[in-house]
């Protein structure tokens, strides 16, 4: 349900905002302005999105994984305490994860940034942490793999993208919002709940290989 009203908040904001140019201009992390007090685009700015593209593969990938999350999160910290976890990941995923760009571009008055894509790898590393051996695949690539190792792929890729400043893509907020959406759902686990999630990653993983190494016979 959370999922669900992040997704249609975000929708209807960025498209309005698509139309709404003074409202997309008021809403977009643009770094002087944030060092001059307007500190709220550094959460708006995940609102917005470039088009309709950017948004639908956004917001399909939230659905897919965000939905598992929240109820992950509802089972393990209790329902209240899950929901409120899992809000205040996604919503200090938007800080955490564009704070590297800030601290980069601050002084430069041509940087724009949009789009809730450090959210979302937040989200996304979330469900990698807590199911590292459901297999994930990679876009338009009939190849499918274990969470663990679709996560370590996605963040060498990204480092290098980073590096290459490819596609005018922020990698870096990429990066920063997975390694977010990993530790945070262990430290909350740590102050809050009995489950050990990082343990408790590394026994799925080590398991599922002794399990196959049985079954071929290795």
């Amino acid at each position: 349900m959370l999922t669900i009203i992040i997704i249609a908040i975000t929708a209807l904001i960025s498209i309005n905002a698509f139309r709404n140019h003074v409202l997309a201009d008021k809403l977009i992390f643009y770094p002087p302005a944030v060092r001059h007090g307007e500190w709220y685009r550094l959460f708006t700015y995940g609102v917005l999105h470039a088009d309709t593209m950017h948004l639908i593969f956004n917001m399909f990938t939230l659905y897919i994984f965000g939905t598992h999350v929240e109820q992950l999160f509802k089972a393990i910290f209790g329902v209240g305490a899950g929901a409120i976890l899992y809000i205040a990941m996604y919503i200090t995923a938007l800080l955490i994860s564009i704070l590297p760009t800030y601290f980069k571009q601050q002084d430069n008055a041509y940087y724009r940034g949009l789009g809730a894509s450090g959210a979302v790898s937040a989200v996304v590393f979330a469900y990698i942490l807590i199911n590292p051996m459901n297999f994930m695949g990679i876009m338009f690539i009939p190849i499918w793999m274990p969470a663990f190792l679709f996560g370590i792929i996605f963040i060498l890729i990204s480092m290098q993208l980073d590096k290459k400043q490819v596609g005018g893509i922020n990698h870096s907020a990429h990066i920063t919002g997975a390694v977010y959406g990993f530790v945070f759902p262990i430290v909350m686990s740590i102050l809050m709940s009995r489950s050990a999630l990082l343990s408790g990653f590394f026994d799925q993983i080590h398991i599922n290989s002794i399990n196959d190494i049985i079954r071929f016979g290795y």
